[in-house]
């Protein structure tokens, strides 16, 4: 990314692979960071990577399951309670966008490419 999308406060795009701190991972999910906190506490399957000083660091799994359980909460209106049993009985539906993964999985493959015909 150039040092002017830095100077306007644009983060560089991480790859689809990469792990997210908290607070990339919240502004993914358009969630306050104390949200996710509270889901870990709610969702024990969501068990994020924790270094150092608890810094987390969420996986691609962490992030679909994230994504799952903002789905079912503020799109499909489940309950806490609700998700919780969905996930415990492994019958919930599948995220509503299958293909935002295979997108940011092309966004990532088109800034390589990019990256690459710059060199020259």
């Amino acid at each position: 990314m150039s040092a002017v999308a830095h100077a306007n406060g644009a983060r560089p795009r991480k790859a689809a692979g990469a792990f997210r701190t908290i607070s990339e991972a919240a502004e993914e999910l358009n969630v306050p960071q104390h949200v996710l906190r509270f889901w870990e506490t709610k969702f024990p399957t969501l068990q994020p990577l924790k270094r150092g000083g608890g810094r987390r660091y969420y996986r691609p799994e962490d992030l679909a399951l994230l994504r799952r359980i903002a789905d079912l909460l503020y799109t499909q209106g489940y309950t806490i309670k609700g998700v919780q049993r969905l996930l415990e009985d492994s019958e919930a539906p599948p995220p509503a966008s299958p293909e935002a993964g295979v997108m940011e999985e092309l966004d990532a493959i088109a800034a390589a490419l990019r990256r690459l015909s710059r060199r020259g």
